[in-house]
This record gives structure tokens, sequence and C-alpha cells, in this order.
């Protein structure tokens, strides 16, 4: 026979049932469930009745620690590929995650491989044919559209515009991906075409012509997405200029083709590309926001003792940045130089000083003005009123700025110094760590990666103190990049805690030591918070870390491979 307790334990529930049905125990398992279910406060801001801002506390259920888990990790995947041209012994990585704060996520990303059938991207046959591979992540603001478009259209256009530095499309040896770029050229039109002159000079091996190719895609790119509204507008009022909200058919195929042009450029997006061009050994890293790649180093010193070196290839492209805040001054006329930028934002409003879309800093007063009369109030679109400052747009660009490293394929092997992984990140990630600890972070991690792709089964342990990891890495006043942040993270001041080493995909290992690492109950806190309140705390967080290995034999993708 059951002990008494044990019988009260279960006959409990059983006569609940009896009682209420099904309906019945659901209540009494809601209730001795949250009654043992944690909590925490927050302060939460509201408008009161008479219209003033109240701020009370209120108080949150944590999330089991399975579903915290569940949402910190759904989103990841990795890949792992066979390197050309390392003779079957080398592979390359890659691993992306992302953690959703806005609902739906503004963030987005896209990666494109070019593996070598016939010719490789470049048209190089056989033994000098090389992969090139294509990454991207954007960081949308006021929505989604921009971020999700460029998702599907950034890589493709970059890539297309780099065809004109090579004889013929058809070096793209892939025919889905050939067709995929004869596609843009029709959709959009304005890629240069490749001619038979590119044969004369190897355009893409030059730093500056490649450099030139992506700034390029980047400019036409947003063009189309600013351009396109104007000329939607045009053909839906037929020129009349007088015409109002009033007089439109929400229902009909022009007024539906006029939003679907406006929605990506009412809201806006940074971008974050990178290209590995295998066959010259070269890295492209293209920036536009404030998103930010990161690069870790393995220096050795003459002792042999070796530290990573962090060396960050961006610039955070704010009106914090003194040299955004100069250029910004630089391009408009000497009256405007003291407001353009105010509190660090473009006219107070926006942080970046470079993005996709945000047509509001781009279009002219008077277009604004129509479109506000065509669809105000009740249209459904974010259509606000241009900056009261507005006088020579546009303020902000999409224009690029392109660092290049060479990639350590053909280097001496006994060099003190490699270039060993790159890691991309969306603002998110930089709100709460600094570069120094992502380098640190990412370093011991692949430190810790066995030969075959998996964590290493060696008895490494699961928290590593903050003052500890800090020792792994270097630091040189010419490779820390420029700060554009509020409230940049230093890695430097808080040595306090410890960092975790729990997770199989890196860029997962990332975010979980961006929102407290070892600390468990932050990290779970920090997850149960709700959208749109959680924004307050942890904006979206999107990363991707790429590096290469050789290995005694190359594997197969491991887990999900990412598509475009």
């Amino acid at each position: 026979m059951l002990p008494r307790s044990l019988r009260a334990r279960y006959t409990r529930p059983l006569a609940f049932t009896a009682a209420f049905g099904a309906a019945g125990y659901a209540v009494y398992r809601y209730r001795n469930s949250s009654a043992v279910r944690p909590f925490f406060t927050l302060p939460v801001r509201s408008r009161a009745p008479d219209g003033s801002v109240v701020t009370e506390m209120k108080s949150f259920p944590y999330l089991t620690k399975e579903d915290a888990e569940r949402k910190l990790t759904e989103n990841a995947w990795s890949t792992t590929i066979p390197r050309a041209g390392s003779s079957g012994k080398g592979v390359w990585r890659y691993e992306t995650a992302y953690l959703a704060s806005n609902n739906p996520i503004e963030d987005a990303n896209a990666q494109m491989v070019v593996q070598p059938a016939e010719k490789d991207f470049w048209g190089m046959k056989g033994d000098k044919a090389r992969d090139i591979l294509f990454f991207a992540i954007m960081d949308g603001h006021s929505g989604f559209n921009t971020s999700r478009l460029l998702s599907k259209t950034l890589i493709p256009s970059v890539a297309l515009e780099l065809q004109s530095l090579v004889p013929h499309d058809d070096a793209v040896p892939n025919k889905k991906q050939r067709s995929l770029l004869r596609y843009f050229i029709s959709y959009f039109g304005f890629a240069s075409h490749p001619t038979e002159t590119s044969a004369l000079y190897p355009f893409h091996s030059d730093p500056k012509y490649v450099g030139t190719a992506i700034e390029t895609a980047f400019a036409n790119l947003d063009s189309q997405i600013v351009n396109a509204p104007i000329k939607a507008v045009d053909a839906l009022t037929q020129g009349n200029k007088d015409m109002k909200a009033a007089d439109l058919d929400p229902k009909s195929l022009e007024y539906q083709l006029t939003v679907s042009a406006l929605l990506p450029a009412l809201s806006g997006s940074c971008a974050l590309l990178a290209m590995l061009d295998g066959s010259n050994n070269d890295l492209y890293v293209a920036c536009t926001g404030d998103s930010r790649a990161v690069a870790g180093y393995w220096d050795v010193d003459k002792d042999g003792k070796g530290k990573w070196r962090v060396e960050v290839l961006t610039e955070d492209q704010t009106g914090r940045n003194p040299n955004e805040h100069k250029r910004m001054q630089s391009e408009h006329p000497p009256e405007e130089a003291s407001y353009v930028i105010q509190r660090g934002r473009v006219f107070g409003g926006l942080e970046p000083t470079r993005a996709f879309g945000d047509s509001r800093y781009k279009w002219p007063k008077e277009f604004q003005l129509r479109l506000q009369q065509l669809f105000g109030e009740g249209s459904g679109l974010n259509v606000r009123r241009p900056p009261s400052d507005l006088k020579t747009p546009p303020y902000v660009t999409s224009r690029p700025e392109i660092t290049h490293r060479k990639l350590p394929f053909n280097s001496n092997p006994s060099s003190s110094s490699n270039l060993r992984f790159l890691v991309m990140a969306t603002d998110g990630l930089w709100d709460r760590l600094s570069s120094a600890e992502v380098v640190a972070l990412t370093g011991e991690y692949l430190n810790r990666v066995a030969p075959n792709g998996s964590p290493s089964s060696a008895s490494s342990p699961s928290t590593i103190s903050k003052s500890d990891l800090a020792q792994t890495t270097v630091e040189t006043a010419t490779s820390l990049g420029v700060q554009g942040k509020a409230t940049p993270p230093d890695g430097t001041s808080n040595q306090e805690g410890s960092w975790a080493f729990v997770d199989k995909n890196i860029s997962t290992h990332l975010i979980r030591n961006a929102l407290g690492g070892a600390d468990e109950k932050e990290v779970q806190k920090l997850l149960s918070i709700p959208a749109p309140l959680s924004r307050r705390y942890r904006d979206d967080l999107t990363v991707t870390v790429v590096w290469w290995e050789d290995r005694p034999e190359a594997t197969e993708s491991v887990g999900v491979k990412a598509k475009l």
C-alpha cells in the first residue's frame, strides 16, 4: 500500500476529475503549477487616463528551463563543406543563430556558396578553381520589410555586379545560380554587363575594382528601393497631384503594387556583407550601418605562446562616430552643421547614418507630403511627416565602407600571426559584449572543437571565469575600430562572473553569453520578458561565425545548410 502522503498526492487530482471533469482538473493543475512558478518584476511605463506617463512594477513568470533553452537554440544551424584546392583536407565551416526580441523579428540573414564545377565564379578551371562564399546579416528597424527584401536580393545583386569583372556570366558554374543572376539583370536592370575587355586585366583580383563593384551593387539596390515608390505613385495617380486618399481604391492592383513598393522604402535596414574569395585568398567586408564584423588572429610570440588578437573590421556608422559626424556635416550646407546630427542621431531620430530604405531621410519633402495626402491615417502604412529640418536630402546613404584582408591559405606555415575566424553580428550582440569578449569566447570555443567538427569530448570545464578568459586575448590601438554605440560595453571593466561553454552551435554560444553566460537565472529572465517590453532590455540578435580547418578527411554538411 502507498504511504498516506503519496495516496493524497494521487487521489486529489482524481477527486477533482470526478467532481468537475477535465476542466476542473485543468484548473487544479494550473493553480498548483502557478503557485510554485517563480516570477520576476520589471518597471513598466503606461499612460494614465489624464495622458501622463506613469511607471509601475509588474510581475512576469519565468519560462521553464526547457522552454527557455528551446527558445535560445531553435533558430540555429551549422554547415561544413569541403574547401576547393585543399586536396580534400580543408573545409569551410559556418554557423548562424538568431534570437528575436521584436515580434516579428526585424533581423534577417542570408548565405550563398558558389563551388566550382567546370569553372569557378571567376571562370578559373581545373586545379585553379576555388570556392567563393557570401554571407550577409541585416538589422532592420521600423519594421522588417527592408531587411527581408535584402535577405533575398543583396547577395545576388553583389554577385551580379562582380560578374562585370569577368569575361562571361557563364563563369558561374551552377545553372540555377546562373539563372538567378540573369533574373536579377532583367528584374532590376542596373548591373553592368560583362565585356571582353575584362579579360585584359585581372580585375577580380584587384581589391580596388572588387570594392567598387560591391559599392555599386549596394547603391543601385537602394536606389531601386527608394525610387520604386515614386514611380508607383505616379502610375497610381496618373500624374494627378490633387488626388487624395478618398479617390483611391485600396482593392485595385495599382494600389496594392504601390503599397508593396512603399513598405521596404518606409522601413529601413543596416547591412553587413562578407565575401571570402578562395581563388585570390581575399576577404572583403562591406558595412552599411552599425552591425559589426570582427576577426580573430592567432598570434604566437617568440617563446611559442599564443594569444588571440582582436581586429575590428568595421566602424559603427552612427552619429556618435566622429568620422560619420564629420562626413554628414561636410555633405550638407554649413548652416545645417549644428543640427544634422542631434544626440548622436540623424536629426535626433535615426541612429545609423547609413542604411537601406529609410526614405524619410532621402525623399524630397514635397513627395513625402504627397504620400501623407494619399496614405494617411487608416491606410495601415507608417507614413510619417518628414523631419522638420529636412532641406537638402538625402541625409542617409547606403554606401558601404569596405575592408579587405588576405586569407591565410597561401601564407607561410610558420607565420607568427594567422587569421582564423570571422564573426558577423547585428548590434544586439555588440550592445552586450565587447569585440574583445567576442573574440575570446569564439577562440576558446574553437580550441574545444574536435577534428570531426563536434564539440570536443575532452573534460573541459563548462564555465570559465571572465577574468581568466580575458587573459587569452590581446588588443592593439590600431585594431579596435571606432565605437559608435551610446554605451559601449567595456570588456575590461567588469571581470566578475563566468562565461558558459555548453552549446553545440558557436553562434548560439555567443548569444547565450551575451544574455548572461553562466548566470542561468539571468539568461532565463531575459528570455522570459515578452515582446514588446523585451526590446527595452535586449535587441534582436543575429550572429554568423565563419572559419576554416584542415582535417584528415573533409566531411559533409553538418545540420541544415543555410540557403539564400
